[in-house]
């Protein structure tokens, strides 16, 4: 083993301990006699009912991170392949209501997804194909690695025809498995196996009559009643939401899933059910749930998160891949508010990694981030100082809100720099829709007023030295000098006075970035009530 791979094999961040886990499963299957024969598959699902959203994001990104951990472990030594499989076979329960034709739409309730209409325009086959390819572009735009598959695809072309076979010969096994599962009307009608109608293309929710496991066949009555018998095979069939689950791993040897914590409890079936096929289930890791900013489960028909574009809109990709590797068993809060934190703890790991050793480097989020080919862009201005600054000057561009970078930064430009150029305009986005409908300023009261009058002063008396730590002092010994016992409120009342909220950043960088002159004029258009008049 490679030094870096003596590293991994000990390393306590979580896509390092999935690898771990990972391989003592292939260890085993090897010592059992069952050794891997091909390379370990690496699997993410996607449901083409609606379009890629944050959780498609978490899930690939995830994964990937495992995957690469994975290599490292192993020295590269053993190939691997990573799978999106599309369950574009399901049939379609209800008509979206954000899509067109909504009324066209509905004529074809219950047919697979790759047998609906493409409501959007003629470009594609059906709606199931509109979906996959927005989800291929969704993930290609962030250059990960994987392999497409559609379950519709998978039906058809016979994948999947070996391991139906077999589910249809443990028909009595897989039915004792999910009854127990079941309330007592849906045992009544529950088969594992979906008929798709040969007279109407809808796939059927009917009971079986009889199973043929040497025909390969179930009997069923069709939607016009007439009994019917037909092959599980070729694509005349496909398997319910939980059977599907397992013997989807049986079918394509995946080593390795997550999923969300709603799985979490039907897990075992579906680990059952691949045991019941004789195939030995993944690793699995179970992953929490996002919450909106009231703590409530975040749902793609309640709309009340935040999307990709949304989050990419006013912060880089590095920070949302952050904002997923950050303690993915703990349930998080995810609304616009996180942004902004977010995209400061990732510069902070960045601005770390260089100067770390290989083991910390190995826990560094950046790592799991960039792959291992972590980027020497670093930013000498946090996020929330460029919030602050944009909101202090009132600036609407880029070019104007340089100028006070250039000032603190003197060696950075948007070339030289351009992390933090796309971080200046991200800022002014953030500001406007964000922070901007939100500020209230209020009027400083006679203590806090006596010593921001002394603040200016001294800040006159100190000149224009802008070095941003001999600034942070001269505040600090302002908020002692007038007594504030606390001073975390001395510099509340900084944010609420002067800037119309109630954080901000260390106010010494504030002053540096802004410029003396400035906060000076600032806190004298305070003390004159204008902040808030205006």
């Amino acid at each position: 083993m490679s030094d870096i791979s003596d590293l991994a094999a000990t390393n306590k961040a979580w896509p390092f301990e999935q690898a771990r886990a990972l391989l003592k499963r292939l260890e085993q299957m090897q010592r059992a006699g069952q050794p891997k024969d091909g390379p370990v598959v690496f699997e993410t699902g996607y449901g083409p009912s609606g379009l890629p959203h944050i959780g498609t994001f978490g899930e690939v990104v995830r994964t990937s991170m495992v995957r690469h951990a994975f290599h490292v472990l192993t020295d590269d030594k053993i190939s691997t392949r990573m799978i999106c499989v599309s369950d574009d076979m399901d049939g379609m329960r209800k008509v979206p209501g954000n899509v067109p034709n909504q009324e066209t739409l509905a004529t074809h309730l219950g047919k697979p997804l790759t047998a609906v209409p493409d409501p959007f325009s003629n470009e594609y086959e059906s709606f199931a194909h509109h979906n996959n390819a927005r989800l291929r572009a969704f993930l290609d735009s962030f250059g990960f690695e994987y392999e497409f598959l559609s379950a519709t695809e998978l039906y058809k072309s016979g994948v999947y025809d070996a391991m139906l076979r077999r589910t249809l010969e443990k028909f009595d096994e897989i039915m004792a498995v999910m009854l127990p599962t079941l309330g007592e009307e849906r045992r009544a009608t529950y088969s594992p196996f979906l008929p798709i109608s040969p007279t109407t293309g809808r796939v059927l929710y009917v009971p079986m009559k009889s199973v043929d496991a040497s025909a390969g066949t179930i009997t069923f009555d069709d939607e016009d009643g007439t009994e019917t018998s037909i092959l599980v095979t070729g694509g005349h069939t496909k398997l319910q939401w939980k059977p599907d689950f397992g013997m989807r791993w049986a079918a394509l040897g995946v080593d390795f899933e997550m999923f969300g914590k709603d799985h979490q409890d039907n897990a075992p079936i579906y680990s059952r059910i691949c045991k019941i096929l004789g195939v030995r289930p993944p690793t699995q890791y179970v992953y929490e749930l996002f919450l909106d900013e009231k703590g409530e489960k975040i749902s793609k028909s309640k709309g009340n998160g935040i999307s990709v574009e949304e989050w990419l809109t006013y912060a880089p990709q590095e920070s949302l891949s952050l904002y997923q590797f950050q303690k993915p068993r703990v349930a998080k809060k995810l609304y616009f508010d996180v942004i902004p934190k977010t995209v400061d703890e990732y510069l902070q790991h960045l601005a770390a990694y260089h100067s770390q050793d290989n083991a910390q480097r190995l826990s560094n989020p950046v790592w799991h981030i960039h792959n291992g080919e972590v980027p020497e862009a670093s930013s000498p201005i946090s996020f929330a100082l460029l919030l602050n600054l944009v909101s202090a000057a009132n600036v609407e561009n880029k070019h104007a809100l340089w100028g006070f970078i250039s000032r603190y930064a003197p060696e950075a430009t948007s070339n030289t720099h351009p992390l933090l150029d796309h971080l200046a305009g991200y800022a002014i986005r953030y500001y406007e829709d964000f922070v901007k409908p939100t500020k209230t300023y209020r009027a400083p009261n006679d203590k806090e007023h006596a010593a921001f009058a002394d603040l200016a002063s001294q800040l006159r008396e100190h000149g224009a030295e802008t070095e941003a730590s001999d600034l942070q002092t001269l505040v600090f010994a302002v908020g002692k000098a007038h007594e504030f016992e606390n001073l975390r409120l001395w510099f509340q009342a900084l944010y609420e006075v002067l800037l119309g909220q109630s954080q901000g950043p260390r106010f010494g960088s504030f002053i540096a970035i802004y410029g003396v002159a400035e906060t000076i004029a600032l806190i004298e258009r305070a003390l004159a009530g204008d902040l808030v008049k205006k």
